[in-house]
């Protein structure tokens, strides 16, 4: 039997062991086949799988059957844990998994993320040894003085009370901890107090040379994933494995999904992220090591700040400004004196030199960046970013498909999917049109019988002056026909604000705004209260499951199209040319519309409207390109036929 056979028998077993709960759906057996055919062809897959596919187990059944090792990476690290914890254990239960395999083995998997998610045994060790020793100082059985090079504080500082009970609670917490996942840890940890007791990546000595390397939770999971056949990571850990961090064990096979968000995650962890916080923390690493050392750090961090906060939001110039290259040189050369500085330190306690080695590990992979900033590479560009009061500079690729082409699509075979894929982003990612299969599988719900798509086209344009107090009467006559049970996203805080402010008095349903709770919060509110509405930002376009009747309406102010002075985007803008608006600005509002309207029918009983107060999409030359990227719903410009729907459901 070929791959695609066997993955289809499997297909097969698996829907018949989910009972009720299983259903044959033809997207799922067509993206089946096609992943199955990638996998034993060679050939990279671009597939589009829309809600209700059921595009996981499509594209783990061919990976468990196939009998090498697969790395599938997610956006995000909950649907990892769902991979894990229910998919995969579902299928290696099903006795048809081994008859199937070659050979008729079982698979493993395992779960592997960046190192900071793990807890750090050797911080928890110095943590508990401060936490004995600070409590010998109050008692008064500990007075003499202290070297600074023989014991580092407690991790983060000395606690309060409240937070010191917490902290005992999560070194206890990792005594009995079996992964040391932070996704394991069952109560809300206070802000900060993980990153207490983890490290990054540029941190971490090491293995060999780190006290507690034998028992450290991070290298356990490198283990698990290197005895694993199916190996779940997020796209964060892929794209430095593509970088050049050996993080993965060998592989050919890949998968990615919410692919859509792919490029994204690629710029940001190529290019370089710089400013205040960095150079403080790292002072502060080397003065609790070396008194004093670390002040040139943070006197540099606060003149790059000064005058980062003149550029705020901006692109910067290639050759300068010259202050700012002045400050980054002093910078760079501040960073290599205290490096060499910790380089001959050698502390005889092994907290400390834990600490000289987390220490210098920081401190080298800054001064790398500052030496990327002063050179700004060909292809890049640099720009400030970040709140006001605390900007940093960013450089970033203008083009990432060139990073990708090689370590990723000419040394594996990739799937790639979403259910909000958009037809540019194989070739934004490095694919030519011959080098990968492009197939879209739909979705099994019957959009046109669930709902409608309704665009306002009587109210005025989007900036205009009378936009806003009739796009708030529009959306007040839409909430009152839902009986609430509404999403409003907005494309701008300034616009939630004020139709909150002007609707909460007037409607009779309860009115959530993003910032009243924590996100989690905020979604649990509004699916238990079926009459609630929730007002939200970007945030909230994607990532929203609620099915059911508490989500019968889902409205957008605006065509989601990015910030014209978006300083990244802009310069991308100008490096594509004529063709930017299809592939910058339209590609980018045709997912995110996508992702909003989707977030409406969740499952084969939903019923319901999205509304967009855009007249844009019923007259715009370019409105066909984002139509083709909604589910495909009845759409209709009339406002009594859409207040007459909602009023029947």
């Amino acid at each position: 039997m070929s791959l695609a056979e066997r993955s289809l028998a499997l297909l097969a077993a698996a829907t018949r062991a989910l009972g009720e709960a299983g259903e044959r759906r033809a997207g799922q057996v067509q993206m089946t086949e096609a992943t199955a055919e990638a996998f034993e062809r060679g050939r990279h897959l671009a597939v589009a799988a829309g809600t209700g596919t059921g595009k996981s187990l499509a594209y783990l059944i061919p990976a468990v059957v196939s009998g090498r090792r697969v790395v599938v990476a997610t956006a995000t690290k909950a649907l990892q844990d769902q991979l894990a914890t229910k998919e995969l254990p579902f299928l290696a239960g099903l006795p048809e998994t081994r008859q199937l395999r070659p050979c008729g083995r079982p698979f493993r998997w395992a779960v592997l993320k960046g190192r900071s998610n793990y807890i750090c045994r050797q911080l928890v060790a110095e943590a508990t040894r401060a936490g004995i020793q600070l409590e010998l100082d109050v008692q008064g059985a500990a007075s003499g003085p202290q070297g600074n090079n023989e014991r580092p504080p407690a991790a983060g500082g000395a606690p309060g009370a409240a937070d010191s009970e917490e902290l005992g609670r999560l070194i206890a917490w990792s005594d009995r901890a079996a992964t040391g996942d932070r996704a394991d840890v069952d109560w809300a940890l206070p802000p900060g107090m993980w990153e207490q007791l983890s490290v990054s990546a540029t941190q971490c000595p090491g293995r060999t040379r780190c006290p507690q390397g034998g028992a450290c939770f991070a290298e356990a999971a490198r283990e698990r994933a290197d005895r694993a056949d199916i190996v779940v990571v997020n796209t964060h850990l892929l794209v430095l494995h593509l970088l050049g961090t050996p993080l993965l064990p060998a592989h050919d096979l890949v998968v990615i999904d919410e692919a859509h968000q792919f490029e994204d995650t690629v710029t940001a962890i190529a290019g370089v992220s710089f400013g205040e916080r960095h150079l403080r923390n790292a002072g502060q690493e080397v003065s609790a090591l070396i008194a004093r050392s670390g002040a040139p750090l943070l006197n540099s961090g606060r003149r790059i700040a000064e005058i980062l906060q003149e550029h705020h939001a901006k692109r910067l110039p290639a050759g300068g400004p010259p202050e700012l290259t002045d400050a980054l040189t002093l910078a760079g050369s501040r960073l290599e004196a205290v490096a060499a500085e910790l380089r001959g330190l050698q502390p005889s306690a092994a907290d400390a030199e834990a600490q000289r080695l987390r220490a210098l590990g920081e401190v080298s992979a800054l001064s790398e960046n500052v030496a990327t900033l002063l050179q700004r590479p060909e292809g890049t560009v640099t720009f400030v970013e970040g709140a006001a009061g605390a900007p940093e500079i960013r450089l970033a690729h203008l083009e990432v498909g060139e990073l990708l082409r090689e370590p990723l699509f000419e040394e594996r075979t990739v799937v790639m999917t979403s259910a909000t894929l958009g037809s540019a982003t194989p070739a934004a990612l490095g694919l030519e049109r011959d080098d990968y299969r492009n197939l879209d599988v739909g979705s099994p719900f019957d959009y046109r019988s669930a709902g409608l798509l309704y665009c306002a086209t009587d109210l005025p344009a989007r900036n205009s002056a009378g936009f806003a107090p009739r796009a708030i009467h529009e959306l007040e006559a839409l909430i009152n026909a839902a009986r609430g049970r509404t999403l409003a996203l907005f494309t701008s805080h300034r616009m939630l604000d004020e139709a909150a402010g002007a609707l909460q008095p007037r409607l009779r349903w309860p009115l959530l705004r993003q910032g009243d709770l924590p996100p989690a919060q905020l979604l649990e509110h509004f699916a238990a209260d079926e009459a609630t509405c929730l007002f939200a930002t970007i945030g909230f376009w994607q990532g929203v499951d609620v099915p059911g009747p508490a989500l019968t309406l889902v409205t957008l102010d605006r065509l989601p199209f990015p910030r014209p002075d978006d300083p990244l985007l802009s310069a991308r803008r100008e490096h594509i040319g004529d063709d930017a608006f299809r592939l910058v600005d339209l590609r980018r509002a045709g997912i995110l519309l996508a992702q909003g309207a989707g977030r409406l029918i969740r499952s084969e009983a939903d019923r319901g409207v999205v509304a967009v107060l855009d007249p844009r999409l019923a007259t715009a030359r370019y409105r066909t390109e984002l139509l083709e990227e909604v589910p495909p719903l009845r759409r209709t410009t009339t406002r009594d036929e859409v207040l007459n729907f909602l009023a029947s459901l």
